[in-house]
């Protein structure tokens, strides 16, 4: 079997995948150690047994849902390779979107706070951007850390200082200059939860109340403690939520509220800054 007729197959086999044959690409060129131009390149190549057999197993587990990022173990994130476990959250391009707005509120030697830091996928971002900035990530899962870690030394990120804990419970009083957070914004009792993806990833990185909300509301609450005047939060919501987020923002006293679209034009990331 060939590269084209392996990438043919998968598709077929991938029919019920949103993407059958991004996933049978990404697959293959894991398999493969290539870059996906290669599989263009080279249709005729011919697979090794090997080969078939690890691609023909990945396949199957795909076809049962399993994850790409679990498959393969890694998932591209801004400028960066991360790797990725069921300990995590899979990051996803919706949130560069908290990345690219945090970048333009970044000043030289600030100190940030990314809270459920899960890969490290915002904070290292962050840090990978500026050296002269530290930045604290947070998580309440040790496994999660680990990941973090893994990640932070593996892209020689020295700037990156972990934590294991309830959001900003051990930061002190006005310390920061940002706070950025992808948090649990998913309602209990979301059929999504049952559904795609998130079957694989951990309950509580995903869910969060009745409403959803739960999380960001006690962020909110301790960002507004540790954040300097003038200083920024950054947190990522549902697509529904933006008017309820706002809503909690200035309801703790931030101002410049905002609100903004991620890559699908879905909102995605509310802002806003600590009064002078």
């Amino acid at each position: 079997m060939n590269i084209e007729q392996a990438l043919a197959q998968s598709y077929i086999e991938l029919t019920k995948s949103d993407s059958p044959e991004v996933d049978s690409q990404v697959l293959l060129c894991h398999v493969l150690g290539c870059a996906s131009s290669y599989l263009h390149t080279w249709p005729d190549k011919a697979l090794n047994q090997q080969q078939q057999q690890q691609f023909g197993s990945l396949i199957a587990q795909r076809k049962q849902g399993k994850p790409v990022a679990h498959l393969t173990g890694q998932r591209g994130f801004w400028s960066l390779d991360l790797k990725v476990t069921a300990d995590t959250l899979i990051p996803r391009p919706d949130t560069e979107c908290l990345v690219s707005l945090a970048l333009e509120k970044l000043k030289p030697n600030m100190r940030i706070a990314d809270l459920g830091t899960g890969t490290g996928a915002i904070g290292l971002s962050l840090a990978d951007e500026d050296s002269s900035i530290t930045v604290f990530a947070t998580d309440a899962s040790w496994r999660a850390l680990e990941v973090a870690k893994y990640n932070a030394e593996s892209n020689q990120l020295n700037n990156v200082h972990l934590w294991q804990g309830s959001w900003l419970d051990a930061i002190g009083d006005e310390s920061l200059d940002m706070v950025v957070s992808n948090p649990p914004y998913i309602e209990a009792e979301d059929e999504h939860l049952s559904q795609g993806d998130v079957r694989f990833e951990p309950m509580t990185a995903l869910a969060s109340g009745l409403d959803g909300l739960d999380d960001i509301r006690d962020i909110i609450v301790q960002a507004k403690r540790c954040l300097k005047p003038a200083s920024w939060l950054f947190i990522e919501h549902g697509y529904h939520q933006a008017q309820h987020v706002m809503s909690l923002f200035s309801a703790a006293g931030f101002v410049q509220v905002s609100s903004h679209k991620d890559y699908g034009d879905n909102d995605r990331v509310v802002m806003g800054q600590q009064p002078l």
